[in-house]
């Protein structure tokens, strides 16, 4: 299976930059893995709310372009999604590889979240949690539990 997550701006911190590169060196024989970065939408300090709004619909634009010909499934990272415990994870995760998907792409966006026509495009939206995290800890976050599910998708131990 071909995991692909789109993030809406890059990892500018070490300690980002680090803990997701061992990550994705540790998902590599599970999985192929792709890692695409999506401009972050400048925004000056005291933005208005519209001016917000066409900033995401812009990070939106540039995240459906990456889309287009995407076959597989598409999963949105959105605090009102699906909540599962990793166990969870892993059986969605393996479900998928059984039923022959090809492709997965998962979606993180920026400091203002998704615009409303990439959470459309999504088949699902799955939440981690209601508290918000700094995208850029999110992405972490996502390539450790697709590692956690990959080690209990093939029964391998893993710290608990």
């Amino acid at each position: 299976m071909k995991i692909r997550i789109i993030a809406v701006g890059r990892l500018r911190e070490r300690h980002w930059q680090d803990a997701a590169a061992d990550y994705a060196r540790r998902i590599r024989p599970y999985a192929r893995l792709e890692i695409e970065e999506v401009a972050e939408a400048r925004l000056k300090d005291g933005a208005s709310s519209a001016e917000e709004k066409k900033a995401m619909q812009e990070e939106g634009r540039a995240i459906l372009e990456r889309l287009k010909g995407h076959e597989g499934a598409v999963v949105a990272l959105d605090r009102q999604g699906r909540s599962l415990d990793s166990m969870q994870m892993a059986a969605w995760l393996e479900k998928m590889i059984l039923e022959g998907q090809k492709e997965l792409a998962l979606v993180i966006g920026g400091p203002m979240g998704l615009a409303p026509e990439v959470l459309e495009r999504a088949g699902c939206r799955l939440s981690f949690s209601k508290m918000t995290f700094p995208h850029q800890m999110m992405r972490v976050i996502l390539l450790e539990q697709i590692y956690r599910g990959m080690r209990i998708i093939r029964k391998e131990p893993y710290h608990r």
